[in-house]
């Protein structure tokens, strides 16, 4: 008989503005604290505030224009190379006491571990566990987290998620039995992992509004509705997991893509857009250069201004996959200059590279000048050589010094935010 498992779910409570309250020496349940771009205007969002104005009940993700006028707030500029050596701060302690191997890092500020074969060797029940290493982050680091514990993965997550909020100590426990006992009559729904209001609307049109609803619902019905999907909706509206973390460490995509986007400081014109579109297919380049493989099409997306303006883009496939900059650049430019308005400001771009293959498999047609390819494959690898040791604005292009142009301060960002 397999053996039950034990896992945890631990996330770190408004993290970014608690990191900022305990590089400040202040108490994060105490202090009012956002983490905002005040340069962008009223309308910046905040990335984080802190449990204190949480408690006050502002919305975590609110605009700077949507905190109440009457209540006085410290803002911090976001630093996001911070939080990723905070991270690695807390993952460090997860080390101390357990293996890599047992640790599954879900975002910035949570992450997933097996217990199971540590209860009996620290001597700990799950409770104890789980609040010994939430005492050991808030006494090395103090930063507050909250904890989830479950005899699956996905009950974990929502131990943590549901559970752990009306917990004295911040922890959360859920078994199967547990969770349809005291879940099954829960709403909303989409507090539930993965439950979009998109899928809660599909599942109202149908008289679905629990997750024991689901439970005893036909499932030839979920099917219909959700396809291939059902199968995991079902599952979990049973507090069913099959996936392990061993799973996920040896899962392996069969499909792969490389992207990028962002939306832009201000409205760009047609000319400052294309300017800023490819120094972001340079970046892919280099990206899939780095990664040793190459593209067979590109797709651009545009956004514009004005919501009321659907987004323009395409797709073309490229006669021949590569990586090269100098090779990809027509095509991108030709979508973007065939399908994006000209006459309205452009604030999103994004763009995709797909058929990604091993650059093993790259071919040259009869036209293509095989030695002058390699040498600039050479100059290229060259270039992110020196960018990889001196830093990426240590070789700039001329684009990247024209009007509008982004690379040079992205840059020196991490998730579209300053480092």
């Amino acid at each position: 008989m397999e053996k039950q498992r034990t896992y945890f779910c631990i996330d770190m409570k408004c993290f970014y503005a608690s990191v900022e309250c305990a590089e400040r020496g202040l108490n994060p349940f105490e202090t009012c604290l956002v983490v905002a771009d005040k340069e962008r205007g009223k309308n910046a969002l905040c990335l984080a505030i802190s449990p204190k104005m949480k408690s006050l009940g502002i919305r975590n993700r609110c605009r700077l224009s949507e905190i109440p006028a009457g209540v006085e707030y410290l803002t911090a500029l976001p630093r996001m190379q911070l939080y990723v050596d905070y991270a690695a701060r807390i993952y460090g302690i997860y080390l101390k006491y357990m293996d890599k191997s047992d640790i599954h890092v879900y975002s910035v500020d949570e992450c997933f571990l097996d217990v199971t074969d540590y209860l009996k060797i620290y001597g700990k029940t799950p409770a104890e566990f789980a609040k010994f290493l939430i005492e050991e982050i808030g006494r090395e680091l103090k930063i507050p987290s909250t904890a989830g514990i479950g005899t699956n993965l996905y009950l974990a997550k929502i131990a943590l998620d549901i559970t752990a909020k009306h917990s004295a100590e911040h922890i959360g426990y859920l078994s199967e039995a547990e969770y349809c006992k005291t879940l099954w009559d829960h709403t909303p729904i989409t507090d539930f992992w993965q439950i979009s209001t998109g899928t809660a609307r599909r599942l109202a049109s149908h008289g679905l509004y629990t997750m024991g609803q689901i439970a005893h619902a036909p499932e030839e019905l979920l099917y219909k509705i959700f396809g291939i999907n059902a199968e995991l909706l079902i599952d979990h509206a049973h507090g069913r997991e099959s996936c392990t973390i061993a799973d996920i460490k040896a899962y392996k995509s069969r499909s792969r893509s490389v992207s990028n986007s962002q939306i832009l400081p201000k409205n760009y014109t047609f000319e400052q857009a294309e300017v800023v579109l490819m120094e972001m297919v340079l970046e892919g380049c280099e990206r899939m250069m780095r990664q040793k493989v190459i593209a067979g099409g590109v797709s651009i997306f545009v956004g514009y201004s004005f919501g009321t303006i659907a987004p323009t883009g395409g797709r073309l496939r490229l006669d021949n996959a590569t990586a090269l900059f100098s090779r990809i650049r027509p095509y991108a430019k030709c979508i973007f200059e065939q399908t994006t308005r000209q006459d309205v400001p452009i604030r999103r771009l994004a763009v995709s590279f797909d058929g990604i293959l091993d650059e093993g498999c790259e071919g040259y047609d009869f036209f293509t000048d095989g030695e002058k390819v390699e040498k600039e494959k050479r100059a290229e690898k060259a270039a992110i050589e020196i960018k990889r040791k001196m830093g990426k604005n240590a070789i700039l292009r001329a684009m990247d010094l024209e009007e509008g142009a982004t690379a040079i301060e992205r840059n020196g960002m991490i998730g579209g935010h300053r480092a």
